[in-house]
């Protein structure tokens, strides 16, 4: 005869440990946050702890990590900085105007990977990289350069304001598309310190 409490306490017993060990098995988001960042491909969640030193302390990340809203989007220090940060990590594949030329065009309104119609989808694609050519850029970009880029690509558009849902009713209210020649003075004020 089987025993009936003893074979229920060893069940249970290998689903607890069961249970440990599949949590244990879990992949690391890296620190909580409000927000989990996913791989744009393959969904798993992203350490933001890892790549480049330095950069996730300022103001404008810690409130990017909570609530997804980049407090760079019109700021004209940061766009200055983004605007030099674009021209040395991006535009060799998305054209010094996000135009597109290797990688996706990505000054209008089509997105080859719409979550990147938000500011969260579009950090996680620039963090954790995309398909084709388009390989993470954590280790030569900081998460708060990563937000200053964000915001230049977001200056760069020029489709129908009613897609720029990275700005708020204000934004909207004020958007110009952006025009080529347009220049940023390098001692605008604000936010972003001038890059080193």
């Amino acid at each position: 005869m089987i025993n009936t409490k003893k074979t229920l306490a060893a069940v249970f017993g290998l689903s607890v440990v069961g249970a440990g060990l599949a949590a244990v098995a879990q992949p690391s988001g890296g620190p909580q946050t409000g927000i989990v960042f996913r791989n744009t491909v393959t969904g798993e969640a992203l350490d933001t702890s890892q790549g480049k030193e330095g950069g996730r302390d300022t103001e404008a990340v810690k409130t990017f990590f909570q609530t997804g809203k980049n407090l760079y989007i019109d700021d004209k220090s940061c766009l200055r900085n983004g605007e030099s940060l674009f021209a040395t990590s991006c535009s060799g594949c998305h054209g010094h105007l996000a135009e597109g030329k290797l990688g996706p065009g990505l000054n209008d309104n089509y997105w080859t990977y719409p979550a990147n119609t938000e500011d969260v989808g579009l950090f996680s694609t620039i963090f954790g990289g995309a398909n084709g050519m388009m390989g993470p850029h954590n280790e030569n970009l900081t998460p708060d350069e990563m937000l200053q880029t964000i915001a230049w690509i977001r200056h760069l558009y020029t489709g129908p304001v009613r897609d720029a849902v990275w700005l708020n009713d204000e934004q909207k209210k004020a958007y110009t598309p952006y025009k080529e020649g347009e220049k940023i003075p390098q001692d605008a004020k604000g936010q972003c310190k001038p890059l080193e």
